[in-house]
């Protein structure tokens, strides 16, 4: 294990009386025409509206609601509507240092679902069986029982590469839902063909065209092609090669952006030519997928669409490869707060439940946003300046465009309940509610046992508190050890040495004691004692939740594991070690750090566990398989 640990120590996020939430965003783009002259501003193309002064009100929640149209998979019966496509649990999960295990996926998937995205890219079904066992499980959960109360079954879908094998575990996957859908994709830039594919634009048409027949041949009613760095890609080889997957029965035409290389208005034209120039586009849908690696991965997105996309390809906080995608909240915010601007779009989404989906989403993955993220970023709706407080006491349209609980972030209290030791159960949940945290009667239970244990040694328990208490009992893996008791002793006396009891899933206990360069790594060694599975700590980060000497602490690790059985594919055939985050929340550092160890411990193990149940599965029926030839 490594010895050496990173301690930051940032600002304190606590809110004090003068603190105002709020939010600056800005979509417009202004160009020199002289400097640029073969830019187009990003709303300047026919079928966008040009933007206008605003003299009335600019908060989001002005947008009323609309029906969500039928879906049908090449066809939107409301021109103005624009399908959501998520892509956390593929695209966002291949982001260094993000791990989710299968069941953790289903946890996002149902809050992706009751966020109300149209599909849901449940992974790359090809690269594991357990990606594979994942998806599966999603599409038969999520993908035929309705979460939100509105009804909507999302539309499930596994990625593959243009070859059969991969659509054959796509759609092996996805086969079980409502509304299934196999996205294929295979590049198309000079680049990408000559030494990735090392074919020739001949050979590639073929392979596309005939990959997306045999995918619709299985009986997979929506298939969604995808020209592989179409930013890059020659103009009309484009419009051949998408010609010609439409004829094969492609339903939905997604154009990438696949290293985030385009500027707004290069890529809004880029939809715009494709659907000018394209035979048969007037029957699929066109799709945006962009990358961020120069920050203009939103920007470019709400090009597409004033250009005609109707498909938007996004992320859970912008998650992704390399420097991630367009985020979900971004886009979908900016049309929400623009649609007037943008020619009346909308989409289905359900923002309120935003800011859960953001929490989950940080949590599984262990990639936490950055403080000024917009929308869900800690200081997205935070006021230090005196004028800006000064502006939003007078008027809070002065600085606020977007209202917190649009979002879904509650943080008055309108009936001025101070919660402590002595508030109740009912007062509690009430609070949890109005943060938008919906848990069972369990996980109630089993948070307020921790809410007293805190409350006992403070005097006021703040909304900060209870959602980094919440995040570490609510937010955790299936637990195979958990923390029983821990007593370090640490100086400068001599060595730290740390004495661990772990209770294991049946209820056995395991005691160890170790030493080491401080009362955390001598914690740390004595758990690894005890659980005996080679590890190296990778990350380890503490910050407080609030202000204060009181202030409880969350920590958050990641660790990697055996190369060997704990291998990670990318679409791309790369492979690498994956790795493992866990969080921990106390207000002993001690002990949020060993929560925190655990925590990915567990994510760990039952991932181990998985593959191993695999391949010994596997294995079985190869010696199955043989056994039956052999008796012929």
């Amino acid at each position: 294990m490594a010895s050496s640990l990173i301690l930051s120590s940032p600002k304190p996020s606590s809110i004090n009386p003068t603190t105002f939430r709020s939010h600056r965003l800005s979509t417009t783009f202004s160009f020199n025409p002289a400097r640029n002259p073969t830019f187009t501003p990003l709303f300047s193309l026919s079928s966008a509206t040009p933007l206008k002064p605003h003299s009335k009100s600019v908060f989001c929640c002005s947008a009323k609601p609309r029906t969500r149209p039928e879906y049908i998979p090449n066809h939107i019966p409301d021109p103005n509507y624009v399908r959501v496509f998520d892509t956390t649990l593929r695209d966002g999960e291949q982001s260094p240092g993000a791990t989710m295990t299968s069941s953790e996926k289903l946890v996002i998937a149902r809050q992706l679902s009751r966020l109300g995205v149209d599909i849901i890219e449940a992974g790359f079904p090809a690269s594991s069986p357990d990606d594979l066992d994942a998806v599966r499980s999603i599409a038969i959960e999520v993908g035929n029982n309705p979460i939100g109360a509105d009804g909507h079954i999302p539309v499930i879908c596994g990625l593959s590469r243009c070859n059969k094998r991969d659509i054959d575990a796509a759609w092996e996957a996805v086969k079980h839902a409502k509304k299934p859908r196999i996205h294929t994709f295979i590049a198309t830039s000079e680049i990408h063909m000559q030494h990735k594919l090392r074919k020739t634009k001949e050979e590639v048409v073929q392979i596309a065209s005939e990959m997306v027949a045999y995918a619709r041949s299985l009986g997979c009613p929506d298939v969604e092609f995808s020209p592989e760095d179409a930013g890059r890609s020659d103009r009309e080889f484009l419009y051949h090669i998408l010609e010609e997957v439409i004829k094969a029965g492609a339903t939905t035409l997604n154009i990438p952006d696949t290293v985030g290389y385009n500027l707004p208005g290069e890529f809004a034209n880029l939809i715009a030519d494709i659907k000018k120039n394209t035979k048969g586009i007037e029957n699929v849908i066109i799709s945006t997928h962009c990358q961020n690696d120069l920050g203009l991965a939103t920007a470019n997105t709400l090009g597409g669409v004033s250009a005609g996309a109707r498909q938007v390809e996004v992320t859970i906080n912008g998650i992704g490869e390399r420097a991630g995608n367009a985020s979900l909240e971004e886009v979908v915010l900016t049309i929400k707060c623009r649609q007037d601007e943008m020619g009346g779009v909308y989409t289905g989404i359900n923002t309120e439940h935003i800011m859960m989906s953001s929490k989950m989403v940080q949590e599984h993955s262990g990639l936490i946003v950055q403080p000024h993220k917009a929308i869900v970023g800690a200081n997205a709706f935070a006021h230090e300046s005196g004028i800006h407080q000064d502006g939003m006491l007078k008027h809070k349209e002065t600085y606020e465009i977007i209202s917190p609980e649009d979002i879904g972030l509650f943080r008055s209290n309108e009936y001025g309940i101070v919660l402590g030791k002595l508030s109740g159960r009912h007062a509690v949940k009430t609070r949890l509610t109005e943060l938008g945290y919906d848990i069972s009667d369990k996980e109630f239970e089993d948070f307020f046992k921790r809410y007293k244990e805190v409350a006992e040694k403070k005097k006021q328990v703040t909304d900060e508190d209870m959602e980094a208490l919440l995040s570490d009992e609510i937010f955790q893996p299936k637990v195979i050890w958990s923390l029983g008791e821990i007593q370090v002793t640490c100086g400068t006396l001599g060595l730290s040495t740390a004495t661990v009891k772990l209770v294991a899933s049946d209820g056995e206990e395991k005691i160890a004691c170790s030493v080491g360069t401080g009362p955390v790594d001598a914690a740390y060694n004595a758990i690894d004692s005890i659980v005996q599975v080679p590890t190296v700590l990778k990350e380890y980060s503490m910050n407080s939740v609030t202000e204060g000497i009181d202030a409880i602490a969350t920590t958050r690790v990641v660790i990697g594991g055996d190369s060997s059985i704990t291998p990670k594919h990318t679409s791309n055939r790369e492979t690498f070690n994956r790795t493992f985050s866990g969080s921990g929340a106390a207000m002993d550092i001690v002990v949020s750090s060993v929560r925190a160890y655990l925590s990915a411990l567990n994510k760990m193990l039952s991932f181990v566990t998985v593959v191993k149940a695999t391949r010994e599965s596997s294995e079985s029926s190869k010696t199955y398989h043989n056994s039956e030839q052999n008796s012929e």
